[in-house]
């Protein structure tokens, strides 16, 4: 499976870029923004597209001609404004997803955040946070594609332990942006996660019987 890695130069995102080459069943392909972040990729033998979120369906269709499966791991970022977190976390979402319609990449996986779904939770001062990923979560849900949405909790820089604890209804709890990235290469094509929605964070139970049990 070739998998086009959107937001390849995030954290997460190189995470699971190297996860990918080392797996024996997929092929990434990083969509990255700059030209300088060209030979991380390239040192490790991966194929790069230059697009960017803020570019046309039409553009960010090209970058994903020939793959099987998306993962939308990017972001704006916290010190961006909030228009930009609308840009890039909502309507960036959303056009990967319709260009995912267009060229039938059916797997989508997207990263979401914990507690996107519950309004009464949002704080004030990451309200358009949270408004981009509850309505970019909706969007993928409403599409064709076969979808897996993981929430997690407050990301961590700390080293994967390989346990965790996958839900549907959770409202804290912290992870490791390591073990998000094995998350979502365990997700990819486990069937048990197909067309769901769950939260993760740190836990007790190894990635593959998490998911399994949802």
């Amino acid at each position: 499976m070739k998998v086009l890695v959107v937001g390849a130069n995030g954290q997460i995102g190189r995470h699971f870029v190297k996860m990918l080459t080392k797996s024996k069943h997929h092929i990434p392909k990083a969509m990255i923004r700059k030209e300088e972040q060209v030979s991380f990729f390239n040192r490790l033998g991966v194929e790069t597209v230059l697009s960017s979120l803020e570019d046309s369906i039409e553009e960010i269709t090209v970058a994903m001609k020939g793959c099987d499966a998306a993962v939308f791991a990017a972001g704006s970022g916290g010190k961006t404004s909030a228009d930009k977190t609308l840009l890039v976390d909502l309507d960036g979402a959303a056009k990967t997803i319709e260009a995912a319609e267009r060229t039938g990449t059916k797997r989508f996986l997207m990263i979401s955040a914990i507690n996107a779904d519950k309004r009464d939770m949002w704080k004030e001062d990451l309200a358009h946070y949270y408004v981009a990923k509850h309505h970019a979560d909706n969007i993928l849900r409403a599409s064709g594609l076969v979808y897996t949405i993981v929430r997690p909790g407050l990301l961590t820089n700390e080293p994967a332990t390989g346990k965790i604890l996958a839900v549907t209804d959770l409202d804290s709890g912290e992870i490791s942006r390591e073990d998000v990235a094995r998350v979502l290469l365990e997700a990819l094509d486990n069937e048990h996660v197909f067309n769901k929605t769950f939260a993760v964070v740190s836990g007790d139970s190894d990635i593959k019987s998490a998911l399994n049990q949802l």
